[in-house]
């Protein structure tokens, strides 16, 4: 259970005094925020001191409560250096709280932070705010439950330059840092006007604040062997890579261990500072520095372990950061982006091991192959080529050097085909020197279709990947594609968190917001996952992972010409420098009887096409991308429309939007009929 710091009782922030821009307590007024009127209005409470969003009374029963949703805009900022957003809120009962970042010129507003945890006191969030050149607003979209006793509300918002991480614990607010209790050992708030009894440290390290804050920890409640205390930093929501000082001072050398760590999302640690008993002066303030390399969300934790009730006293003050590392010579954060590739212009940093070679090779799309995974049109691996196909060899693809002692999630797109896929037809293995650990081999039937794998690792020493397929008899061999490789620092599961941009979806937790025709359509889409029921038409699996989900129109109970149209949510227009957008998304169409998928912006009952496609396109998954421009709010609206035949179903997947114009994308598809899988 994590405690919330207060400085001796003080106050969030009393008074409604000057504060940086964007920033208010709410006090008599909203400083310039606003409640979005297609919603429900952020009530400022009669006595003050919060504004908040509560559950409307139902007309037809006045204890019967419907939830609401309300959305508070700020007034329009414009910080051009980085700076950190510090919100304090509840949320009681039921309910949700999400916070955007609106830019000037983009159509969608982009996720910063979301909470769904409910809570009986007051709690502080912190987001770090990027260098941006574009004025914005900070977008507040509360939702309260409709149970009993259901609100959102909000204490205060403080916008300040600098990072989140940064803190000098004058602040009533400490910055968003909280200890995580114990029964025992604990970190309080020292230092101020009124010293505290017998605490042996020393005044704020700044003379020119001798009574200013600092948080220390003490040893004389210790009662078991390795008590532990922890100060946690709020968790960053931007990547860090920089250099990390802090100031601190300990009272005893040898009754306790004085260590600084960072943790990920998933609660993994990774040490980044211990204090040792050489060259201290006990009790005085001492400078550290150190270089921190977080590109995910971390927090930082100050941990204390103490042996006896005689481990003494630690404090910790002034921690600051820089994007610049403590020491020049640093190496920078490793690129992971040196071990992805899509095989569109080449093997990328991979290169051929010993054995027999992977093939580069693109299908034409028709109704007996697939194509790539990237575009379905593009270019891929192959091993085990059926035409040089030879018994008893192996072949391997290696990537390039990584540096040791780090956390990678390693991504890429497979599809087997042949006899037998055992385990020898793919798996990849991680080589320190001559040794080779093998750490990830497939276990899903691939069914002639894209299947996504994944593997997290960590680095003891520079290492390279190897993708090992190996061929050993007739009844051993499959044919083995390989696709999009992509490297990312940090653990697969880390990835899974990440706040979805309105219209943009994947259909693996539903439909995101995108909703049917109802009142003029004559079927509805279907979120499927898996084969369609009739035979020879639809896709075999999603595009996503192969297994997961996607949308489709089913044929079978509709008549030739009917059609199912789905909306996105609802977009705003897009003004500015940016100009015109890009929609990619996937689409498959296969089938003899396939009719046609087209895409439409609906500006306010003005519908204009954007994209249209027709006919049977291939047995494998399409990317589509659509350039247009819209100044007025408005909804990607798909429409897919049954063929001649039951052999008409239609399907779309992994759909984005982005608010930057398309990338020229050359769809010629080269190679003749002997390149093909299988």
């Amino acid at each position: 259970m994590l405690l919330l710091l207060a400085a001796l009782g003080a106050a969030v922030v009393g008074g409604q005094r000057q504060s940086p821009p964007g920033s208010c307590s709410f006090e008599t007024h909203t400083c310039g925020y606003s409640s979005d009127p297609d919603y429900s209005p952020w009530s400022l409470h009669s006595e003050g001191h919060f504004v908040a969003v509560e559950p409307e009374v139902g007309q037809a029963d006045s204890v019967e409560a419907r939830g609401a949703r309300g959305v508070l805009l700020s007034p329009l900022l414009e910080l051009d250096e980085w700076n950190c957003l510090r919100m304090v809120y509840q949320v009681s009962v039921e309910g949700s709280l999400d916070v955007y970042l609106r830019s000037e010129g983009q159509s969608y507003d982009r996720p910063l932070w979301s909470s769904k945890t409910p809570s009986e006191s007051w709690l502080i969030s912190s987001v770090d705010l990027g260098n941006t050149t574009l004025p914005f607003r900070v977008v507040i979209d509360g939702v309260a439950g409709s149970a009993e006793g259901s609100s959102v509300s909000l204490f205060e918002i403080h916008i300040s330059s600098g990072y989140c991480l940064e803190c000098s614990f004058e602040q009533s607010h400490l910055c968003g840092y909280s200890n995580q209790w114990n029964a025992n050992v604990n970190w309080y708030v020292g230092g101020g006007v009124v010293q505290l009894l017998d605490n042996e440290l020393r005044p704020d390290h700044d003379p020119d604040h001798s009574t200013g804050h600092f948080m220390y920890v003490d040893s004389i409640h210790a009662n078991t062997f390795q008590e532990v205390a922890k100060l946690l930093s709020p968790m960053t929501t931007a990547p860090m890579s920089g250099c990390l000082s802090f100031q601190y001072q300990r009272s005893e050398a040898g009754g306790n261990l004085f260590s600084v760590y960072m943790r990920d999302r998933l609660g993994q640690y990774q040490e980044l500072w211990k204090a040792t008993p050489e060259n201290q002066a006990l009790g005085e303030w001492q400078s550290v520095q150190v270089d921190l390399k977080a590109p995910y969300s971390v927090q930082v934790v100050f941990e204390v372990a103490f042996n006896s009730p005689r481990g003494g006293r630690v404090a910790v003050d002034d921690v600051s950061y820089s994007p610049q590392f403590c020491n020049a010579d640093t190496e920078p954060t490793f690129d992971p982006s040196l071990g992805s590739c899509d095989f569109e212009d080449g093997l990328c940093a991979y290169t051929q091991g010993h054995g027999a070679p992977w093939r580069r090779i693109s299908v034409k799309p028709n109704i007996f192959k697939n194509g790539d995974h990237t575009t379905g049109k593009g270019s891929f691996l192959l091993a085990h080529y059926p035409l040089v196909l030879r018994f008893g060899y192996v072949s391997r693809l290696e990537g390039p050097l990584l540096p040791a002692n780090t956390k990678f999630c390693l991504r890429f797109y497979f599809s087997l085909r042949g006899f037998n896929q055992s385990e020898q037809a793919l798996s990849v293995h991680l080589q320190h020197g001559s040794v080779q650990e093998k750490i990830w081999t497939q276990g899903e039937k691939s069914r002639a279709i894209w299947i996504q794998g994944d593997v997290s690792f960590t680095t003891s020493s520079p290492s390279k990947v190897l993708f090992v397929s190996a061929c050993r008899s007739l009844w051993d061999c499959s044919s083995v594609a390989l696709d999009d490789i992509t490297l990312d620092l940090g653990h697969c599961e880390l990835g899974t968190g990440l706040l979805s941009v309105p219209a943009q979806c994947d259909f693996e937790l539903g439909f995101c917001g995108y909703t049917q025709d109802k009142h003029t359509d004559d079927a509805n889409w279907h979120r499927r996952r898996g084969p369609t029921p009739t035979s020879y038409t639809g896709p075999r699996g999603d595009h996503t992972s192969g297994l997961g989900y996607y949308v489709h129109l089913e044929a079978s109970p509709m008549l030739p010409g009917q059609s199912a149209r789905i909306r996105s949510p609802s977009l705003r227009g897009s003004r500015g420098p940016r100009g015109p957008q890009c929609l990619l998304f996937y689409y498959h169409m296969y089938g003899s009887g396939t009719g046609q998928l087209r895409v439409h912006v609906d500006e306010g009952g003005d519908m204009r096409t954007v994209w249209k496609q027709e006919g049977e396109r291939g047995l494998g998954w399409l990317r589509a991308q659509v350039q247009y421009s819209s100044d007025r709010q408005h909804q990607i609206v798909f429409e897919a429309t049954r063929g001649s035949s039951v052999r008409s179903d239609i399907a779309i997947d992994d759909i984005r939007l982005e608010s930057v114009p398309c990338p020229v994308e050359d769809l010629d598809v080269t190679g003749g009929s002997s390149n093909e899988i299988e």
